[in-house]
């Protein structure tokens, strides 16, 4: 950080610059088309998309501080990067600026662990200016939150409606842990489908005479008995498409295996008729 000797003028110069860096990303993001989800992230969405299960506090800790990513109340005043999304809370701002550049100590913040993820209940100004001077870590206060769903790649408002999507899905239809790494879909809005085609399959099962089984029990013979087996066929016929998994290629391939052969059968002649429409397919949009 810049130090000319006069804290108080640097520290001015320290929100005039933050200001100006949220103003051109957020001008950045507009040219991209991304004209909503200027802020941080919301602790509340995110927990919810994840599923929020219990708390337990677990004392002070030092945390990076670009682990930092969302607010739980003041989504709107900070931008991402925790950058001021307004000139409202400039004297604030630069008072703490000149303190810290005074050598001052200030208590600890207070945040939320999701996962790696920290959202701040108390001190969301230290964390601004500590993250404009260039500080890597900052003292806080930790409540850890465990959530159904692992909080992997959630950073963006993309991230959380799939996230949710996946949340809803696994708690109609109940996969086990091993199921769970496996069953992943690209696009949100397809995890509906999936469930829907996995209960169509489990009552096809019982109305087929199998025994009753309960919805754990059913899922895991659909995930054991279908997913993994026809995922192979999937992937020895060469049917699976560079960017989708092995969820995205089931779900495609079967809704095409039922308008081709009228039943819900996997063999063969099915996979070669399924390669055989690909084919045509590819030659045609050549």
């Amino acid at each position: 950080m810049r130090d000319t000797g006069f804290p108080r003028a640097d520290a001015e110069a320290d929100f005039l610059k933050v200001r100006r860096r949220q103003v051109l990303a957020q001008m950045a993001s507009r040219l991209r088309g991304q004209h909503s989800g200027t802020g941080s992230l919301s602790f509340d969405e995110v927990v919810g998309a994840l599923g929020g299960r219990e708390e337990r506090a677990v004392g002070l800790q030092v945390i990076p501080i670009d682990s930092i990513v969302g607010s739980v109340d003041k989504v709107r005043e900070f931008d991402p990067g925790f950058r001021p999304t307004s000139g409202r809370s400039r004297q604030r701002w630069e008072r703490l600026a000149e303190a810290v550049r005074r050598g001052e100590s200030f208590p600890p913040i207070d945040v939320y662990q999701v996962g790696e993820m920290y959202f701040i209940r108390d001190g969301h100004h230290r964390v601004s200016v500590f993250r404009a001077l260039g500080f890597k870590t900052i003292e806080a206060d930790v409540t850890k939150v465990r959530t159904l769903l692992t909080p992997e790649k959630v950073t963006t408002r993309e991230d959380l409606s799939r996230s949710d999507f996946r949340r809803l899905m696994i708690e109609r239809i109940p996969l086990s842990a091993t199921a769970r790494k496996a069953v992943r879909l690209t696009v949100g809005e397809d995890y509906p489908r999936l469930a829907e085609m996995v209960e169509a399959w489990t009552a096809r099962r019982a109305w087929a005479g199998d025994e009753h089984l309960d919805r754990e029990a059913a899922v895991q013979r659909w995930y054991e008995e279908e997913f993994v087996p026809v995922s192979e066929m999937i992937e020895e016929a060469g049917l699976r498409r560079p960017t989708e998994t092995a969820a995205d290629a089931y779900l495609r391939v079967a809704c095409d295996r039922y308008y081709l052969a009228r039943e819900h059968v996997w063999n063969a002649e099915v996979m070669g008729r399924l390669r055989r429409k690909g084919s045509k397919q590819g030659r045609r949009r050549h």
